[in-house]
């Protein structure tokens, strides 16, 4: 795995231009602990908050929210696992690789290195994602194999890219709100109408300062690369255990002309699944319109995948090199989705929401509902069900106090954007495929975190 960065070199780093990172990256290093202890020690905060300001907090209500969050999670916590997995079997596909590699083989210096991931990441993570985790994590690793780059400093790039996709089409918020009849469309349940993605997405307050998280934090992290005697650079046994293997793993050792290595091979199961995927979203979009949400999008995934990969063993070894990156994952979703339950059940999140709601005005109750959903994200890092939690309290104030709905709905969304630079729930499938310590990356997004912080609550202040 990529070695930690020495403590001398550190120092060495806080003597420079760059000590504000390098001090970053030492204080997340020392104090930082594996992202699950880290959702424990959450666990613990959240109960002791519930039971000093939850309004229903008693324990035996706390114990009951814990344990109905961590199972209620489940379902949700195997999407997203499925997420990663047909995301990573799209990258995995030869043709992908080839053109990631094609792509890394014009980066020859740090600088080309993040002029190229910043907008290919970002473009990936609007369009979805899923598709942005992935192709960040894979281009990072097939770039640090061919130049000299901070492999940190490249993957905290990457993801720092990713932040925008709260802002794109696959904003759980936005699409929910613009889809008729969705349990968690908020606005049509209070108003009778949708809230299309033109007033969201599409809107200036929200596309302009997405652009602009990309461009400044490019023209940032260009400057925060390390000194060359600082520098960590990719190792080998990372891409080894994070990876794809390089043997070929479809390679039969015996009875290649067996019925079940046939079977194993041919096109034809690839085809039937193909035919039913495409065919129920044919029939699907026929009916109700073209609509995008997290199963969809999975099934899409899937599709693409099983083109790609062509033969079915071909895609189940990619999806067996998948599940090796969620094991973590698994073990996060559950606790989390326990910390959601607490803060759910006792009703500290509403307390915190209805706190920031009580002194906004129709101009400012949509900085207000950013600032809060920022402080809410870093306990629960999930747009659905955060917006489940906050939706409810801020969507009435913006009705009652005749604030746009629209922008108020979009900075709860945008805030996910810039705490999940802190938040580690969504950085532990890009470090385990890319190999790395997420204590390293964070350091550097901390960065991304403060920039964007000021460029989105701006944004919701000043752009019309």
């Amino acid at each position: 795995m990529e070695q930690r960065q020495p403590l001398a070199s550190a120092a060495r780093g806080r003597d420079g231009g760059r000590g504000v990172v390098a001090g970053l990256v030492y204080v997340f290093e020392q104090v930082m602990p594996d992202p699950f202890v880290l959702s424990i020690g959450l666990t613990f905060v959240v109960c002791v908050l519930a039971a000093v300001f939850g309004p229903h907090a008693t324990l035996p209500t706390i114990l009951t929210a814990w344990y109905n969050g961590t199972f209620n999670i489940l379902g949700f916590a195997l999407q997203m696992i499925l997420i990663l997995a047909t995301g990573f079997a799209i990258a995995d596909a030869p043709l992908v690789q080839r053109g990631l590699r094609a792509m890394a083989a014009h980066a020859s210096t740090p600088t080309r290195a993040a002029l190229m991931v910043f907008p290919i990441v970002a473009v990936a993570a609007w369009l979805n994602w899923g598709l942005g985790l992935i192709v960040g994590a894979l281009l990072s690793r097939e770039i640090a194999k061919r130049v000299k780059v901070d492999f940190a400093w490249l993957v905290a790039g990457s993801y720092s890219a990713w932040s925008i996709c709260n802002s794109g089409l696959s904003s759980s918020i936005a699409l929910s709100q613009a889809s008729h009849g969705n349990a968690l469309n908020l606005v049509e349940k209070a108003t009778g109408h949708v809230v299309p993605l033109t007033d969201t997405v599409f809107a200036p307050f929200v596309f302009v300062p997405s652009v602009l998280v990309v461009v400044v934090m490019t023209a940032i992290f260009i400057r925060m690369h390390p000194k060359p005697d600082d520098v960590v650079p990719f190792s080998e046994p990372a891409a080894a255990e994070g990876g794809a293997a390089n043997a070929d793993p479809h390679a039969r050792g015996a009875a290649p002309t067996s019925f079940a290595a046939r079977a194993e091979r041919s096109v034809l199961g690839t085809l039937l699944l193909v035919a039913l995927g495409v065919g129920y979203l044919a029939m699907t979009w026929r009916d109700k319109g073209f609509e995008l949400d997290i199963n969809t999008t999975i099934l899409i995934f899937l599709l693409i995948g099983l083109v790609l990969q062509g033969r079915p063993i071909a895609y189940a070894d990619a999806i067996r090199r998948a599940a090796r990156q969620t094991g973590s994952m698994l073990l996060q979703y559950p606790v989390y989705g326990g910390i959601m339950g607490i803060m759910t059940g006792t009703g500290l999140a509403s307390t915190i929401a209805k706190t920031f709601v009580a002194i906004a005005t129709p101009a400012t109750l949509p900085v207000w509902s950013f600032l809060s959903s920022a402080i809410i994200t870093l306990l629960i890092p999930s747009a659905g069900g955060h917006w489940a939690v906050q939706g409810p309290f801020v969507l009435p104030a913006a009705l009652d106090l005749h604030a746009s709905v629209a922008r108020t709905a979009m900075g709860v969304a945008m805030a996910e954007n810039v705490s999940n630079m802190l938040q580690p729930f969504w950085a532990v499938p890009v470090v385990a495929i890319a190999g790395i310590r997420i204590q390293r990356v964070m350091g550097y997004t901390a960065i991304t975190f403060v920039v964007s912080l000021v460029i989105y609550a701006a944004a919701l202040w000043l752009i019309p």
